[in-house]
């Protein structure tokens, strides 16, 4: 598969009062989670959750700041979710396309709302029937 961007809005969840950020992100299915710069983390004044371990390209392993708060808007989508801050790239990862209900489409290298719920996000619960 090629790579895939996708222009996405990322806003502080609990502050109105600061300004979103625009931003290009490279859509990654194998990721887990949002991954985003320092120079995004810095404006937005997230809350430092604690940090993570993340293993980079040569196999290392690094402790990066963990983030939470994170409003991402796609498609008129949003979510609330936590960040991984590393690197200078932003990344959509796969938690926050799910609780988006976005998919990618293989052909066509886009990200694109699920066809199967093309108006509002839909998720999978297991519950009790009445």
């Amino acid at each position: 598969m090629g790579i895939i961007y996708q222009h996405i809005r990322l806003a502080n969840f609990g502050r109105d009062d600061l300004e979103e950020i625009e931003t290009n992100a490279l859509v990654e299915s194998v990721a887990a989670e949002l991954c985003i710069s320092q120079h995004i983390a810095n404006p937005l004044r997230l809350k430092q959750l604690g940090e993570r371990e993340v293993r980079i390209a040569n196999d290392d392993r690094v402790l990066v700041p963990y983030v939470g708060g994170v409003r991402v808007e796609v498609f008129g989508r949003q979510t609330a979710t936590s960040a991984i801050v590393i690197g200078d790239q932003v990344l959509l990862g796969a938690i926050p396309m799910e609780a988006m209900d976005l998919i990618i489409h293989p052909r066509n290298l886009t990200l694109m709302p699920n066809p199967d719920s093309p108006n509002v996000p839909a998720s999978l619960a297991m519950g009790v029937r009445k």
